[in-house]
């Protein structure tokens, strides 16, 4: 049974990581071709997806979906999850691409690997080790080659770009953590779908959600669709429900496929061209994920390890 989850969990973990590479694509698409306002498209995707993720729920478990308004100490992680989670995460990460490309924006996202990694080491007081230090050294190389091509008086992504990039990453580990207790509690769609529409919410109040651009025509309104149901209710739905099965530290680093789905995809459709500098940049901090891992503890360091993940998602 607990080699199935681990399958399972690894699956769900891809296909989210996957979609949102396909999503990261197509906004970008948005971005440069509409001159679409990242904030704007934050709002509408959440929204959308919310409505969607509460509407399949709503014949099956009407009890459950409400359920978690009804309890405050609930309601208050969700409200956490919704905005320093989701909102934070989803708006960082389109004004990444907004601000340089795709593939860039998802390479400095999946920095959230190592800031998972030393989050939980240090909530486990296990310490970062000889492997945890060496993948930070490689994130920050990479990251420094991604933005200067080595040449730091010839910055390759905007300041803008390269701070939204790092901001979506810490992003990923707020809503990665924010997520666990109530999705435990409460199943993966309703609090997927409440967050996506709350934070939506909020969001659409101040950008005017409701002015629908002007220039969107057919062909926009289907990027838009494959972002909302392939991009945001699928994809954050089906890793968190990896999450539930394999952890926010397994999870996150196979989330890592999401920068590897974006830089290929948005080379062959959108030829966007990637310098040598940054290609070896890419490769650092994708060599992050395997240098992050954990490995196999056994003993009272196990226990010790595990005792410290539960206790992180009391409340």
């Amino acid at each position: 049974m607990e080699k199935n989850n681990s399958v399972k969990g690894n699956l769900f973990a891809a296909a989210g990581a996957a979609g949102w590479g396909i999503s990261g694509v197509c906004s970008q698409y948005l971005f440069s071709e509409y001159q679409m306002e990242s904030d704007w498209l934050t709002a509408v995707r959440m929204i959308l997806s919310g409505v969607i993720l509460l509407a399949l729920v709503l014949p099956r478990e009407k009890q459950r979906l409400f359920g978690v308004m009804k309890n405050r100490t609930d309601l208050l992680w969700l409200l956490a999850f919704a905005i320093l989670g989701l909102l934070y995460c989803q708006y960082s990460f389109l004004a990444a691409i907004a601000h340089s490309n795709s593939g860039t924006a998802t390479i400095l996202q999946s920095l959230n690997v190592v800031m998972m990694a030393a989050v939980m080491a240090v909530w486990n007081r296990t310490g970062i080790g000889l492997r945890q230090t060496a993948a930070i050294v490689l994130a920050i190389l990479g990251t420094y080659l991604v933005a200067t091509h080595g040449n730091p008086a010839e910055m390759m992504v905007s300041p803008a770009g390269l701070a939204w990039g790092l901001s979506a990453a810490v992003g990923v580990v707020f809503y990665t953590l924010l997520s666990r207790p109530i999705v435990r509690k409460w199943g993966n769609l309703v609090i997927t779908g409440w967050g996506m529409l709350i934070g939506g919410i909020v969001l659409g109040i101040f950008v005017g959600v409701w002015e629908i651009p002007e220039n969107i025509d057919l062909f926009g309104a289907f990027m838009i669709a494959i972002i909302v149901l392939i991009g945001t209710a699928a994809g954050f739905s089906l890793f968190l429900q990896g999450i539930r099965y394999i952890g926010p530290v397994k999870a996150t680093l196979i989330g890592c496929l999401e920068p590897a789905t974006a830089t290929v995809l948005s080379a062959v459709f959108l030829g966007t061209r990637f310098g040598v500098m940054e290609m070896i940049g890419f490769g650092a901090i994708l060599g992050t994920v395997f240098l992050s891992m954990d490995r196999p503890e056994t003993g009272k360091e196990e226990k010790k390890q595990g005792n410290g993940r539960e206790n992180l998602y009391r409340y």
